[in-house]
């Protein structure tokens, strides 16, 4: 979009699940991001409006509600209060943080399924999903486990397998089980509507790979590409569930708004209510093409807000389409993936509790180790060094030096004659520089080296100051020393302009020192009249001592072993299937091999293909043991394999049959097969 056409922005951030708190990895990858960069266009006086708001459809919500045995409503009052408390006091500054269970969401959805639906969009097809006979109820993917074909696990769910993180459908699961009752799910007919992406692949082709080449993150393209060049599918816009926006079409009793179709919607109700709230006219935000409209995710977001939702915007047709998606990468932590399950997470309420007063600290951490590019690494020893290093070494000391020094040879009184302005026509020169180099770094969302660059303002007062040495040259006379010391004064205050939108807190402290306003605009000029007289100095930053990282560091590990005592303790033993007759048993026929060959599957971490003698032939077997066996260390090992199992496709290759293997409880596998030595072929009885 040309800059000079823009008159205001709509930025949204994503909408977290309302299912349990969020950790700094979701703040560092989306939400620090957004808030830097409206910070930035609000002190550039732009016109804008920041919106988010808790997510709080679909079968993660009621999951939860399983897990803590209560309801849908408990658990989304419960973290949609924790969550908004978090980024209030984080600093993240919406203009609303708003809920998808508010009637407006819920109105706003429905309106936009109905434009669609009158245009024809959809396609509505019939198909047969799995269906709990005793609950009475379809079954959503996540409420449906079995075994994983890929790595055996036998706690995968319909749509993901959590131990390999290899993506299913409810179809691809072995014996399968509704969570709901425990009973195995029937076949049964129902309606669905669908959106036929693959209707729009000439528009996102157009729209993405030729209009937003250069603009675009190469993450964010190429991962657009990738599944433009694939081919898309049309995706189903509606599910059978109790929890969610109830369809407004004909013949939908029972079904809702699947989550992905209502939670971008959300963007716009959240929009909707804040003018309500406001006195504005909320269209302009949303329809006129001189707004702005940026959405800031993590990457497991990209496909929904690049593709999903353009052609949901695109088809509805009075809309405007997003004019770029700075998607971040992941967040790790002390080496490992964050995750909260696992116990290997800091979750936002946590550092709260911990470090109340180091807001500022965290904000300007996760800035600068933001994942832009490519995943990056939270470690409270960087945590440590970087406090210290550089806010308490570099911005607290130059700030702390020259308001003491101020205050010992002047009594922090400003004497000039009429305004007092910067005098060092280098040091001048060189601020306004890295004004720009900030200004560009926040247009090109290169966050990280705004920041770096809002820092060498930092850098270069303490430069300064230590070159000109004014305890030195007060004591041949104070006019030099007088002068340097007003020079800082201004890098202080420029430094304060520009970290305004890292260290919000920070930049209050510093402007209240220097006895000025506690917000300035970029760009706006900095006035200290003759007899200005300067606030007391307080120290900005405190050092982070060894034991206070220590501490955390032995919370961390103490955190994720009491979860894996506690899951060791609690073993899910897989409960006893229903009974079969001795005509079914005798239908399978198992037998002892000889595993020939082996080699691992391109392109996975779980999967060998094997070549097996059954004694009856040799034939090929996929098996999800990859990280438990090497190829070379199995060939010769006796199995007992299922022969008369049904082939099935699996990367690609045709599978002729199923590998026996035991799991204990910390998921280790082993061969199901003969002590003796057996020839193959022999029957398994």
């Amino acid at each position: 979009m040309d800059q000079s056409n823009i008159k205001r922005y709509t930025i949204t951030a994503a909408l977290p699940y309302a299912n349990g708190p969020k950790h700094i990895g979701h703040l560092a990858g989306a939400y620090i991001p957004a808030d830097l960069y409206v910070r930035y266009l609000r002190l550039k006086e732009r016109d804008v409006v920041f919106v988010c708001g808790s997510d709080e459809h679909g079968t993660a919500i009621a999951n939860q509600a399983m897990k803590e045995n209560t309801t849908p409503r408990a658990i989304i009052d419960k973290y949609h209060t924790l969550i908004e408390e978090c980024f209030s006091k984080l600093g993240i500054s919406f203009d609303i943080y708003h809920r998808t269970s508010e009637p407006i969401h819920h109105e706003t959805a429905q309106d936009f399924f109905r434009v669609l639906d009158n245009k024809d969009i959809f396609k509505v097809e019939s198909s047969e999903q799995y269906y709990d006979e005793e609950a009475h109820a379809f079954l959503a993917d996540r409420y449906i486990k079995g075994t994983c074909p890929n790595c055996g696990d036998h706690n995968a769910y319909g749509d993901q397998c959590e131990k390999c993180g290899t993506s299913l459908s409810p179809d691809e699961l072995i014996n399968p089980i509704s969570t709901l009752t425990g009973n195995k799910p029937v076949k049964k007919m129902t309606k669905h509507w669908y959106l036929p992406l693959n209707e729009y692949e000439g528009f996102l082709k157009e729209w993405i790979l030729e209009g937003h080449k250069s603009d675009w993150k190469t993450n964010v393209y190429g991962q657009c590409k990738s599944w433009i060049d694939g081919g898309l599918h049309p995706r189903a816009v509606t599910r059978d569930l109790d929890w969610g926006i109830k369809v407004p079409a004909q013949d939908a009793e029972g079904k809702v708004l699947y989550v992905w179709f209502d939670a971008p919607i959300g963007y716009i109700s959240a929009t909707k209510q804040w003018a309500i709230d406001n006195n504005k006219d909320w269209e302009v935000y949303w329809k006129d093409k001189e707004t702005k409209l940026v959405h800031f995710i993590g990457k497991d977001n990209i496909v929904f807000h690049c593709i999903v939702f353009p052609v949901m915007l695109k088809t509805h047709g009075e809309f405007i389409l997003p004019d770029n998606v700075p998607a971040n990468e992941f967040m790790n932590l002390e080496g490992d993936k964050m995750s909260t399950s696992r116990g290997w997470s800091i979750e936002m309420h946590e550092y709260l509790e911990d470090f109340p007063t180091r807001i500022d600290e965290l904000r300007y951490y996760l800035a600068s180790i933001a994942p832009e590019t490519s995943d990056s690494e939270f470690t409270w020893k960087d945590y440590q060094a970087r406090v210290n290093n550089e806010l308490v070494a570099i911005l607290g000391n130059f700030v702390n030096r020259v308001m003491i020094l101020m205050q010992k040879y002047f009594a922090g009184k400003i004497e000039s004659d009429g305004k007092m302005e910067l005098k060092d026509a280098a040091i001048s020169a060189d601020i306004k520089s890295l004004y720009s180099e900030v200004e560009q770094s926040f247009e090109a969302y290169k966050f990280r080296q705004a920041l770096a660059s809002a820092m060498d303002i930092a850098r270069l007062g303490n430069k300064y100051l230590t070159e000109k040495e004014p305890w030195k040259s007060y004591k041949e006379g104070p006019e030099e020393a007088r002068e340097v010391l007003h020079n800082c004064l201004h890098i202080i205050a420029h430094a304060a302009i520009c970290l305004q939108p890292f260290l919000p807190n920070t930049a209050k402290k510093m402007f209240n020192m220097l006895n000025l306003k506690d917000e300035y605009k970029f760009g706006e000029e900095v006035v200290f009249e003759a007899g200005h007289q300067l606030n007391q100095a307080t120290l900005l930053f405190e050092k982070v001592e060894d034991d206070v990282i220590a501490k955390q560091i032995q919370k961390l590990i103490d955190k994720k072993e009491t979860i894996e005592k506690a899951k060791s303790q609690d073993v899910e033993v897989t409960p006893a299937k229903e009974n079969i007759t001795f005509d079914q048993f005798s239908a399978m026929d198992i037998r002892t091999g000889v595993i020939l060959e082996a080699e691992k599957v391109a392109k996975t971490k779980k999967l060998l293909k094997l070549k097996v003698d059954t004694g009856i032939d040799i034939r090929t077997v996929v098996s999800g043991i990859a990280e438990h066996y090497q190829p070379e260390d199995i060939i010769g090992q006796q199995v007992s394999i299922l022969v008369n199992l049904e082939p099935r496709e699996i990367k690609g290759i045709q599978s002729q049959g199923m590998i026996l293997m035991a799991e204990n409880a910390e998921g280790k596998l082993c061969f199901v097969a003969p002590i003796d030595k057996f020839n193959a072929g022999s029957v398994v009885r």
